[in-house]
């Protein structure tokens, strides 16, 4: 007879295993499945080792200006291998505390790919053996992967996705990264913060497309500024590969044609979801542009069958991905009181330099939306704490229904904003108004402090410029 559980979840990663344990939690007997290692893309080749690149590449641009802080050194160098071990070391250390957690929590990992058998049962094969287990709710978190584009196909040596842009066997002197969005800039980032020729090519008219297009315009200086050439409104028409580097021919909105030789190429043009070979057809899922369709509460219409994160759609971020978990493990154990996700109120951070986050509306949808809206702007330079730190560029910027004063979406470029960015979260889930957050005291001398004047400044009352 099969093994039965109440929860089993096919993925392990941030969705996949805060599910995994909440459920547990919760009193139900539960189990992951994952084909990999735990953590999945996020821990393994995403969010966390793409961080531990950045900070590396964060303090060799430091050593740069040392003079600034009183300091000098000479003959600076960086290991790349030693980066990547770094970074590698990272993710193995995040990945073993979550099996540590699948322990603590009692929960039991199941190695190997799962397929949809039908009747609440699955079958996972690992090695050519197959075994059959059973649960009374299933959970697919089975993630996303790299998209690819015809006749743009990574090839591993060449032409890289993110994977192999982060084990580097060596630093590429000049890079083509194919993708503006936030995996496309952070590498991009690291690259020429560490001296490569970077060239970005964006298909839409703006970098970072997603976010509200005065701060996409900040950051386009600030890359042009760092020496990155920015190529927006085009589209990569073929790549050729040479016996060292690859020469790609560009195509620009008004037709123009040129080709650009690069030693690497970075593929970074969005995810698909991983829907093949798990049975959906079989099942009943419905599949649309290579994403499970499901209702507010994570189901897919089968009775039993639920799925989360990267696999059901974007915004494609591991937080948005926790917190679907933890409303479908509420659901199965039949928790009152519970609320849908409302992706508006999901931050996306991008960990460039300078970095980029953002919540809710931009400007133009507020406009869009019919509503009377204020705007308010704080610049980092009138920060204290900004120009003691010696990063005084940047920009906070608040978007308020003018009647209502809600506010519907906060932007910023700048230091350390991916970390102030849940300030404003914290407000919209909250649902507090201008007035209420004017009223709030944050502390001198502080980064946050500028959450608070860009609120006045909504108002025209900031204080501070």
């Amino acid at each position: 007879m099969a093994d039965t559980f109440d929860v089993i979840v096919v993925g392990g990663g941030p969705g996949g295993y805060v599910c995994a344990i909440h459920a547990a939690q919760l009193g139900l007997k539960t189990a992951v499945v994952e084909r990999d290692r735990l953590g999945g893309i996020c821990l393994n080749w995403g969010c966390i080792p793409t961080k531990a690149l950045l900070r590396s590449s964060e303090i060799w641009h430091l050593l740069h200006r040392l003079g600034e802080f009183g300091f000098s050194a000479d003959n600076l160098k960086f290991d790349l291998a030693k980066i990547v071990e770094r970074s590698r070391k990272v993710s193995q250390q995040l990945s073993n505390g979550v099996s540590f957690l699948m322990k603590k929590h009692k929960i039991a990992v199941i190695p190997g790919e799962a397929r949809l058998s039908g009747g609440g049962k699955l079958v996972v094969t690992k090695d050519g053996i197959s075994t059959e287990i059973a649960g009374q709710n299933i959970v697919l978190a089975t993630g996303a992967r790299a998209r690819t584009l015809p006749g743009l196909e990574p090839d591993g040596n060449l032409i890289w996705t993110y994977r192999e842009a982060m084990i580097p066997a060596s630093f590429p002197k000049s890079l083509l990264v194919v993708g503006s969005g936030a995996i496309g800039i952070e590498f991009a980032s690291f690259f020429r913060t560490l001296g490569s020729d970077v060239t970005v090519v964006e298909v839409l008219d703006r970098v970072l497309p997603v976010e509200d297009e005065e701060i996409s315009q900040l950051a386009h200086k600030a890359f042009v500024k760092q020496g990155m050439k920015i190529k927006v409104s085009t589209t990569v028409e073929k790549l050729e590969k040479g016996a060292d580097n690859v020469t790609a021919t560009l195509k620009a909105k008004d037709g123009a044609s040129e080709t650009i030789t690069a030693e690497r190429v970075i593929l970074a043009v969005g995810i698909v979801g991983n829907v093949e070979n798990i049975g959906l057809d079989r099942a009943g899922v419905k599949v649309e542009k290579t994403h499970v369709v499901v209702d507010e509460w994570g189901g897919t219409g089968v009775p039993g069958l639920w799925a989360i994160g990267d696999l059901v759609g974007p915004p494609w971020l591991a937080h948005k991905a926790m917190h679907e978990g933890v409303i479908v493990a509420e659901r199965i154990a039949g928790v009152k009181g519970i609320h849908p996700l409302d992706t508006s109120k999901v931050p996306g951070c991008t960990y460039c330099w300078p970095q980029v986050a953002s919540v809710g509306m931009t400007e133009a949808k507020a406009k869009a939306s019919g509503r009377k809206i204020k705007v308010g702007r704080f610049p980092f330079i009138g920060n204290g704490k900004a120009i003691a730190l010696g990063d005084a560029e940047g920009l906070v910027k608040t978007v308020f229904d003018a009647d209502t004063g809600e506010l519907l979406g906060a932007h910023m470029i700048g230091a350390e904003v991916t970390e102030l960015i849940q300030g404003y979260a914290i407000a919209r889930a909250g649902e507090l108004t201008d007035v209420e957050l004017a009223s709030t005291i944050f502390p001198h001398p502080t980064l946050s402090e500028m959450l608070h004047e860009a609120v006045l400044d909504a108002d025209k009352k900031a204080l501070h410029i």
